[in-house]
């Protein structure tokens, strides 16, 4: 338990910097023109495909595991 304790911060960090990498790779469909009300087709539903799949999927997984290494880190 004290080598988890020890390198749990160490763990957090890195999972935090993948995270941020993941979520920044991930494409927006909405261009900055949807801000300003102008109307945006391509900010419709589309199908995730190849890469951008296993991407979104990573990124739900890295936020899962960033969610339960934090609770962990108030549990103890």
């Amino acid at each position: 338990m004290k080598i988890i304790i020890e390198f749990l911060p160490y763990i957090q960090i890195i999972l935090s910097i993948i995270l941020i990498g993941a979520i920044i790779l991930q494409q927006t469909g909405s261009g900055l023109g949807g801000a300003f009300g102008g109307d945006n087709f391509s900010a419709g539903f589309h199908k995730r495909r190849g890469f951008e799949k296993t991407l979104f999927n990573t990124t739900i997984v890295l936020a899962a595991l960033f969610g339960a290494t934090s609770f962990l880190a108030l549990i103890i």
